[in-house]
């Protein structure tokens, strides 16, 4: 009755509107219209024109068994032991290894067997009629045996062309001819509350469809891709299918779940085809993917850094570290420069520099445009390959620092010089060594053992430099260091004591 009292409240015409709502009939395009309201999509053509194209992927792994007894059954004395072993965290007694267990000979068997278990489930979609198939890379690493099953029943065995952990993104390939291929969408093209459709195998239910909005694009989730947000119902098996949009174009692979239960939230994120399609026309060529880089570690730009380097806002790549004999240092990067383009593109957010990188080709020259000290500069680099990260270590100079030192209480710091093998032993070519932090200093950050190399984006030589510089800038705003710790460089706004 609650429905009806509220209904009871609009005019003679919104009644009949509603009655007819709220009783289940329905409204016909006509009325919506006039009041205004969008009737919700219509999926059946989606359907029928891409599920021919979505195929379940089901993956096999070789697992060693144990063989028989004489008989064909289990051994129960086998059995005994893993129990016992399993309670008690020691061999069954009476078996070889077991306290006091005499020596026994026990009947020869057969050397263990292999056999074939079901490792995952996955989905995949059809990129041309020849066979090949785009899933995800999680959905076949380590199975001895990929099969893929058609709509229509039909199944083959798979071969893996190639794969790419960092975007999540395989190839595989099917002996079939004149299969449906799915059409690609352009991702440029998306917008965030536009309804889009999956199809899939969640929990095994092949040829599953599920539908939704993008809730977002440009989710910053991994190394190498911004990801497609949407609440698409999405859960295990569902990976490797396409995210697809009302004109039936795939423009994602679904991928990923936010989740803290393993199943479904409402936040699922899919690979921009763009990016996959670029991924996987590198596995058909080379069986692998070939990024770009420089071999530099780097850091986000906060505001407060940005209006004291001059920038309009805060954007760009902050360099912390040169790697020693790479590319970025053979072309002269330094720690403390921020990389606010490469090849003419805007380096908006930090992620943004390995995913412009990375999608040069080795080997190529390539233009990185930098602000070093307040002043624009751009530097030609030959991009190398890239390789796994190092571990990055942090070592302390162990020898101490020239003898000459300073305090600057305003800032919190008392510094010293560098002795010339220090300098070497920190691979720096200037700078001075925060002895003692506190105050101002601490507050930024800073910390006995440091280099600073920079102030207020001047260099620094010396302790006498820096109390030149010092005493040339404003007291009363903040000031800018360039500091190293260890193998990293990082900026720290100071604010000087009251």
């Amino acid at each position: 009755m609650q429905i009806l009292g509220q209904c009871a409240k609009l005019n003679r015409c919104a009644w009949m509107v509603a009655f007819l709502a709220c009783s289940g009939l329905g409204l016909t395009s006509q009325v919506a219209g006039a009041q205004g309201v969008r009737s919700l999509p219509d999926f059946t053509d989606l359907v029928e024109q891409v599920g021919p194209s979505v195929v379940n992927i089901r993956t096999v792994e070789k697992v060693a068994s144990r063989a028989p007894a004489a008989n064909g059954q289990s051994d129960p004395d086998e059995e005994m032991q893993e129990l016992f072993k399993k309670f008690f965290g020691v061999p069954f007694p009476g078996n070889p290894g077991g306290p006091s267990a005499p020596r026994q000979q026990r009947p020869n068997r057969s050397a263990p067997q292999e056999e074939e278990q079901p490792k995952g489930v996955g989905s995949g979609f059809i990129l041309s009629s020849d066979g090949l198939i785009m899933t995800n890379a999680h959905v076949v690493e380590g199975a001895d045996q990929v099969l893929v099953t058609l709509p229509d029943k039909r199944e083959f065995k798979a071969k893996i062309i190639g794969s790419d952990k960092r975007t999540d993104v395989a190839l595989v390939k099917i002996e079939a001819t004149g299969l449906p291929a799915v059409r690609i969408g352009d991702v440029g093209r998306l917008k965030v509350g536009e309804w889009v459709m999956a199809i899939g195998s969640p929990f095994g239910f092949e040829n599953t469809v599920t539908a939704g909005i993008v809730s977002a694009k440009q989710r910053d989730t991994g190394e190498f891709v911004s990801f497609i947000q949407t609440d698409v119902a999405i859960n295990p098996g569902n990976s490797g299918g396409p995210l697809i949009n009302m004109r039936g174009e795939v423009v994602g692979i679904n991928s990923q779940i936010y989740s803290r239960s393993g199943g479904f939230m409402g936040i699922s994120f899919a690979i921009p085809i763009d990016e996959a399609v670029r991924v996987s026309d590198q596995l058909k060529l080379n069986g692998r993917v070939q990024r770009g880089r420089l071999g530099i570690q780097i850091g986000s730009v906060s505001k407060e850094l940005a209006e004291s380097m001059g920038l309009s806002k805060a954007q760009g790549a902050l360099v912390q570290s040169v790697e020693a004999n790479s590319p970025a240092e053979k072309a002269g990067l330094e720690a403390g420069d921020i990389i606010t383009k490469v090849d003419g593109k805007l380096v908006e957010k930090s992620i943004d520099l390995p995913r412009f990188v990375g999608g040069i080709k080795p080997g190529s020259k390539s233009i990185v445009s930098v602000l070093r000290r307040g002043a624009n500069k751009d530097i030609a680099v030959t991009v190398g390959e890239f390789e796994a990260d190092k571990r990055v270590v942090s070592q302390a100079p162990s020898e101490k620092a020239a003898p000459a030192t300073s305090s600057f209480s305003a800032l919190g710091l008392s510094l010293s010089d560098l002795s010339e093998s220090v300098k070497r032993e920190s691979k720096v070519r200037l700078g001075v060594r925060v002895d003692q932090a506190v105050e101002a200093a601490a507050r930024a950050g800073l910390r006995e053992g440091d280099i600073i190399l920079q102030l207020a984006n001047m260099e620094i030589q010396s302790v006498k430099d820096f109390e030149t510089t010092l005493s040339k800038l404003d007291k009363s705003k903040p000031t800018t260091v360039l500091f190293k710790r260890g193998e990293w460089a990082q900026y720290a706004i100071i604010r000087a004591n009251k």
